[in-house]
């Protein structure tokens, strides 16, 4: 493949310089043409003077067949911080490759010294992990337990049955010479009996000459909440011990420093002098030695004291850990250290090597935990818990028995509040190592493990090959824009501080914000139906990611992929009846009777996808690609037209829009042409009604066909057609449909929203009411690209107009805050909602990029 001469090379830079040698997966977007899929790709330092190897590949094509999206895997070192270079050249070929070997029963993946074997049946999905020949680990298992309860004659008793999980599928989803992926399936089975459940995709990452893995555990809830109460859940490795037990360790990272001990510690009322520096040592993992004869004393010693032979850490809280440990079973935990967020890695080993355990987001996604035992036997068991035993079971029901419509602003009559078919995922990183790294490694680790490194093109670039749309690059020029920049930071600033201010932490909670706020007890709507939890309404993942994208700071990637993460996982149902489906916002995530498409959109969770190239995101939006065949069963407006000659009922937006985004990604990263086909029979058919997209928003719909049957023009307001991510899919979707009949339909509906009636009635006859037109602010987006499209200064005014006149337009939130007290001195805005924080600023970035020359010169600074 032959890249264009006129190319520029493509600057990269770290998102965060990394602690060590990384071994990373990144995206890159092209402007349509510019390069094809046979285009070698090369890596270099930016002073051009290392080229480092790469694996590379399409991850969407432009119509013309050209790439849309590419990804590429590589090994840089940390010492390269002057950033990289992606230019037109051969790639070097690695030292140390990786190679795969597939049989029937296991799949082998060597790296250089280390050698990984994976089962493709039976439990034990790790079989081992060797160093230059050397096992260090004997076998890795999937574990769960469950919580029984029992109710009899007024006792109540609760038991606990254990589950493994057995593979049933195992593939090889990639094998290049620097990066292999392999993909586990399976369901977790009762070690005691038949039953299984919890499906799960355990998928495991290599690369290239690296001592690392990184794996990515996703399971899916499939059990009776009433009944199924899953105690723990994690994954368990084996790992053999050799030499003394002096001369073992374990190590728990906390919040700054390093917990650490052995089996036998050096430390007694004898420890001085020489055996006070072999005691330092030890606690740095050196080999210890003694001479039988010289120091026989001191080894009687060492033989009567304790053996510690357990260990576990519990973060049961984002604010609280406790370290424990334990001789022998049968005798108690003693508290060994307690501090608030641990860093989320171990370590276990012996004389001969052993395994670190790093699991991101440890302390954000608590209850999890680290367990090391049998550091006394020959073989140590380190669990890494994504739901420690040790907390209160997973409760996965209902906050009540009945919904709350009227009063709570819940979506449906019907209550629909199951977690059946949720999923969470989570990542970790396992180093396997010849022997005990010292404090700061193993620091460097957990740093590793909990901000995975990535590479990212400049803002600039971004912009200029229109990744994902229209949007704007920050711009200071002048005192309104200027103005304008300083809102925009603010609101991110807000949400930071009001996520560590409240906690919005926890394994389901994580990722998510909440969507209005309750001034007089100074507390967001936790309890209170459809104000609870935000769950993707009004789209904030679009908020964040496209303030990432136009600021390449790393601390909104951050926010933005623990959306994502959480979005596409908990909010959205990947099997049962609701697969492809998401539930709208409620107390609890699942909770809402409203099971809607735009919930679990590809829209949202895409821009995660292109700029990692991350495997389970991409499972995500295969699933949603025929969401709409899921509205046949479950009409979205089933409270509004009775069963009727259409299979079911949808909006143009918030459901055809979200579809939209399915089919254009499944378009675009497979090339599916019937994908594309829906989406241009829905467009002619959107055409064929008496006004566009004025029209009301109303069709009956055949998803076997793609044909939308408009059912009126007065048919309720037009807001949730613009509010919830249809204009950003649309605007991009528009770029790769070049229909400037389209583009016309699109203009004119956003000239309209705002117009005043005597406007609107040239143009609809007065058939269609003022009054379906409402919340201006949502409509800026559309109203910005009419005002642009036309070259439309009137309409272009007003969208200024709406912007500052929003209290996020006229509000420094940092001097708005006030003090109160809450449970704790807090700081408050009393008139606080995501909806609108989301909204004004993805439409104040979006008129920034397209209407900025009629910015008026006086701007509302109250």
């Amino acid at each position: 493949m032959v890249l264009l001469s006129s190319q520029k090379p493509v600057q990269l830079r770290w998102l965060k310089n990394p602690s060590g040698d990384a071994g990373i997966t990144w995206g890159i977007p092209w402007k349509k043409g510019e390069i094809n899929r046979e285009t070698v790709l090369s890596l270099s330092s930016a002073d051009g003077l290392r080229q480092y190897p790469i694996d590379s590949w399409p991850t969407a094509y432009w119509p013309d067949g050209s790439v849309k999206w590419s990804a590429h895997a590589a090994v840089v070192p940390a010492s390269e911080s002057g950033g990289f270079v992606l230019d037109k050249g051969e790639s070097p070929v690695p030292a140390s490759r990786v190679s795969v070997e597939e049989s029937a029963e296991r799949i082998t993946v060597s790296t250089g010294s280390i050698r990984w074997v994976i089962a493709k049946q039976g439990t034990r999905i790790v079989e081992r992990m060797e160093r230059d020949r050397r096992e260090i680990c004997s076998g890795g298992v999937l574990v769960a337990l469950t919580e029984v309860h029992d109710q009899v004659s007024g006792m109540h008793t609760t038991r606990e049955e254990p589950f493994e999980g057995v593979v049933l599928q195992a593939a090889v989803e990639a094998a290049g010479p620097v990066r292999a992926v392999l993909r586990v399936q399976g369901r977790y089975r009762a070690k005691s009996g038949l039953r299984e459940w919890l499906p799960f995709t355990l998928r495991l990452y290599f690369f290239a000459g690296q001592a690392s893995i990184r794996l990515v555990h996703t399971f899916y809830y499939d059990g009776n909440p009433n009944t199924d109460f899953i105690k723990g859940l994690g994954i368990a490795f084996e790992v053999p011990l050799s030499g003394p037990h002096y001369n073992r360790h374990i190590r728990f990272a906390g919040e700054e420093g390093m917990f650490r001990d052995s089996p036998k510690s050096m430390y007694n009322r004898r420890t001085k002098g020489r055996y006070l520096e072999l005691y330092e040592d030890q606690l740095e993992g050196k080999p210890l030695s003694f001479d039988e004869e010289d120091d026989a004393y001191y080894l009687g010693l060492l033989k009567d004291s304790a053996t510690w032979d357990s260990f576990k850490l519990l973060q049961d809280s984002s604010e609280h850990f406790t370290v424990r440990k334990r001789t022998k079973e049968g005798c108690s935990w003693v508290k060994g250290a307690e501090g608030r967020r641990a860093g989320g890695l171990g370590y276990a080993g012996g004389a001969s090597g052993g395994i670190a355990v790093g699991l991101k987001d440890f302390w954000r996604k608590y209850p999890s935990g680290l367990e090391i035992t049998g550091m006394a036997a020959e073989t140590a068991r380190f669990t890494a818990w994504f739901w420690s035993p040790d907390a209160e079971a997973m409760d996965m029901r209902h906050y009540d028995t009945e919904t709350h419509v009227l009063s709570s602003y819940e979506g449906a009559d019907e209550l629909r509040a199951t977690p059946y078919g949720v999923g969470n995922t989570h990542e970790l990183t396992v180093w396997c190592l010849d022997a005990t790294p010292d404090s700061k490694t193993l620091g460097q680790m957990a740093e590793a493990a909990d901000m995975p490194e990535l590479l990212v093109c400049t803002p600039e670039y971004y912009h200029e090959t229109r990744a994902f749309g229209l949007w704007s690059l920050p711009d200071r020029s002048s005192p309104e824009k200027a103005y304008l920049e300083d809102r925009l930071d603010g609101i991110i600033a807000f949400y930071q501080q009001e996520t560590e201010q409240r906690k919005w932490f926890g394994f389901w909670d994580y990722g998510d914000f909440m969507h209005s706020y309750d001034a007089a007890r100074h507390v967001w709507n936790y309890d209170l139906g459809g104000c609870a939890w935000q769950n993707a309404e009004l789209v904030p993942n679009m908020w964040l990611w496209t303030m990432f994208l136009r600021s390449g700071r790393a601390d909104i990637f951050r926010m933005a992929e623990a959306m994502t993460r959480h979005t596409s996982e908990v909010d959205m149902y990947h099997i049962g009846e609701y697969a492809g489906l998401g539930s709208r916002h409620n107390v609890v995530h699942w909770g809402c009777g409203c099971k809607e498409p735009r919930i679990a959109m590809a829209g949202l969770h895409r821009y995660y996808y292109y700029l990692t190239a991350d495997e389970r995101i991409g499972d995500c939006m295969e699933l949603v690609k025929d969401a709409d065949y899921a509205t046949v069963t479950l009409d979205p407006l089933r409270a509004y037209f009775p069963k009727d000659e259409h299979p079911t009922h949808i909006r143009v937006g918030p459901d055809w829009a979200a579809f939209s985004s399915n089919w254009m990604t499944r378009w675009e990263r497979f090339e599916d042409t019937f994908y594309r086909d829906k989406i241009l029979t829905g467009i002619d058919c959107v055409k064929k009604a008496k006004y566009g997209l004025i029209s009301g928003p109303v069709y009956g719909y055949d998803p076997k066909t793609g044909l939308l049957s408009s059912m009126g023009v007065e048919n309720w307001g037009r807001h949730l057609s613009i509010c919830m991510g249809g204009p950003q899919v649309w605007f991009e979707l528009a770029e790769m449909l070049e229909d400037p009949e389209w583009n016309e339909m699109m203009a004119e509906y956003g000239v309209y929203y705002n117009a005043p009636q005597e406007e609107k009635d040239l143009l609809s006859h007065g058939e269609i009411s003022h009054k379906n037109f409402e919340h201006p602010v949502l409509s800026v987006a559309i109203a910005a690209y009419g005002a642009y499209y036309r070259q439309d200064t009137v309409t272009a005014e007003r969208c200024w107009t709406i912007l500052h006149g929003n209290p996020f337009g006229s509000v420094n939130l940092q001097e708005q805050s006030e003090d109160v007290v809450y449970m704790d001195s807090i700081k408050e805005i009393d008139w606080m909602n995501t909806n609108e924080a989301s909204q004004w600023s993805l439409n104040t970035i979006l008129s920034l990029e397209l209407i900025s020359e009629w910015l008026p010169s006086s701007v509302n600074k109250n």
